[in-house]
């Protein structure tokens, strides 16, 4: 592989890693920013939510600033940005002020993936498409793992704001995307003329587009439904909260080696197959997941439910590249993505409200099951473009 195609897979995978980090640190605070600004548990969920919420505005901004000045200047002011509000979000001293920022840091998290998606797919090998997708996806919980390593290690010792201020740490990765990660030739070779041309792009996909949102959104259903609430499931089957974080570092090493193999194992038989067949592990994996009554059966099945959470993950940036018009890829998997988010953004409040009414356990396992059923149908009446070429001149592409 290229030197430049190896710069390009890291500086997506390292952003995508430091904005989910920045995501999930308040997963593993509730409890504590609940007592800090004097709220219930409830209202710093609500936080997550208000996150997710903004997220599409992100993905419009910088989506349309990559296709159209290029992807790496608009990559690093995503992460300078994203970087600044997790600074400033250490600094709170009221729940109105957490929330306000936690909402603002959703637009810089909103932007980042589509585009750094888009600059690491575009300068990958298609012989290793599938396989990097899978690593740059994996970012996500390598970022989940390490908001899990500082519950453990920064929390105890230094408090709940430095786990925030330690989060500004990705605005150095602006330098190296400065100084190492080269444009893409594919959006020289198809950039848009005007903001015009770009919407003219999306327009005339606009099935295509809907059927992308429907996919992301009962993505985010499985992503979100499975991780957000899972520690604290675990504090109400009465694991100690000094286990609680080993068993998301576990778990999120299961989710990677998922994302790793799935992602591979796409290029063999295809995008949407190999996410059904990491789909069914998870499914599998649901009795113990939630019903499980000793800790070490909810580790396991913890570990196999992410790895087949995200094996399916892993596969969705090289199949979302694949599929987007040529002139708006910085644009239309993001956007597409975060789309999704918009609509599923109430998972959390969903899964809590049923919590309440029917037991932790049962609205997990019922959300779930509901989730990867539709998953399935879905991805069996779509589409793919397996190994499709991002020049004019390389055109094996395998539809189905």
């Amino acid at each position: 592989m290229k030197s430049a195609s190896r710069h390009a897979v890291l500086a997506g995978f390292l952003g995508w890693t430091l904005d989910a980090f920045d995501f999930f640190v308040v997963v593993f605070l509730l409890d504590v920013l609940a007592a800090q600004f004097g709220v219930p548990k409830r209202h710093i969920v609500n936080t997550l939510t208000a996150t997710l919420l903004f997220r599409p505005i992100g993905a419009l901004i910088f989506g349309f600033l990559a296709d159209r000045y290029g992807r790496r200047i608009p990559l690093m002011a995503n992460v300078i940005y994203f970087s600044l509000i997790e600074l400033l979000s250490g600094f709170s001293q009221t729940y109105t002020q957490f929330l306000i920022l936690r909402a603002l840091f959703g637009i810089g998290m909103g932007g980042e993936w589509g585009v750094g998606a888009s600059l690491a797919m575009e300068q990958a090998p298609r012989k290793w498409r599938g396989v990097l997708s899978g690593i740059l996806q994996s970012g996500y919980s390598i970022g989940y793992l390490l908001a899990a390593v500082a519950s453990r290690a920064v929390l105890p010792t230094l408090g709940w704001r430095w786990m925030f201020w330690l989060g500004a740490l990705p605005a150095l990765l602006a330098l190296y995307i400065r100084t190492k990660v080269p444009e893409s030739e594919a959006w020289r070779e198809h950039r848009a003329g005007t903001f015009g041309e770009m919407l003219g792009a999306v327009r005339g996909h606009a099935k295509g587009f809907a059927y992308l949102v429907l996919l992301m959104t009962f993505m985010m259903f499985l992503s979100h439904g499975t991780q957000d609430l899972y520690p604290d499931f675990l504090k109400e089957r009465h694991v100690s909260a000094t286990t609680i974080p080993w068993i998301a570092i576990l778990y999120n090493v299961g989710a990677v080696i998922g994302a790793v193999i799935f992602g591979h194992f796409s290029q063999q038989i295809g995008r949407r197959y190999s996410m059904i067949v990491a789909l069914i592990v998870s499914l599998l994996s649901i009795p113990f997941w939630a019903f499980g009554t000793t800790i070490g059966v909810l580790a396991t099945s913890a570990f196999i439910m992410q790895a087949g959470v995200q094996g399916a993950w892993g596969i969705i940036p090289v199949h979302l590249n694949e599929l987007a018009p040529d002139a708006v890829r910085g644009l239309m998997p993001g956007l597409a993505y975060q789309c999704g988010i918009l609509i599923a953004a109430p998972t959390n409040t969903i899964e809590h409200m049923l919590r309440d009414k029917v037991g932790y356990s049962w609205a997990l396992a019922g959300f779930e099951i509901v989730t990867i059923v539709v998953l399935v149908i879905v991805l069996l009446a779509g589409r793919q473009e397996h190994g499709k070429s991002f020049y004019p001149d390389d055109l094996l592409i395998k539809k189905d």
